[in-house]
């Protein structure tokens, strides 16, 4: 599968600055209808005056990006599909077909690394309503020069 992801900041409700790293090429896998379940993994941070994260954090979350994206690369039960940073949050978006294994391949993947303070929620979500959103607000078109 063709992977390319690009990054655009965008803006919190409050103003603050949030940069939107989203994947491309999800087509195929959401024509599947099998990654159902929306799994957003969250970290509320103490962020710089800017909203970002302090090196030590921002370090860790990078660290967890990687290990994330090669544990599910390995095992696709879930496609990582955004990536939020700003205003005091990362956000890791996932669509999964399974959340029992989505849990043990996420445990799997951060056990190597720091403890760190996750919030995990999931929901439903066939029509991959939050991907689109993100795409429109954030989409950045491959530059045929490249």
């Amino acid at each position: 599968m063709k992977e390319r992801w690009w990054s655009a900041p965008t803006e919190a409700e409050n103003g603050n600055t949030v940069i939107v790293t989203g994947r491309d090429y999800m087509d195929e896998i959401i024509a599947k209808g099998k990654f159902i379940y929306r799994v957003t993994v969250s970290w509320d941070y103490n962020a710089l005056p800017s909203g970002m994260p302090e090196d030590g954090d921002a370090e860790l979350m990078e660290k967890a990006t990687d290990a994330l994206l090669e544990e599910f690369k390995k095992d696709k039960v879930a496609y990582m599909t955004g990536i939020y940073t700003g205003d005091g949050r990362r956000d890791w978006v996932f669509y999964t077909q399974n959340l029992n294994i989505f849990g043990r391949v996420l445990n799997r993947a951060l056990a190597p690394l720091e403890q760190m303070p996750l919030l995990i929620e999931a929901e439903s979500d066939p029509d991959w309503e939050e991907y689109h959103e993100m795409r429109e607000i954030s989409y950045i078109p491959e530059n045929d020069e490249e």
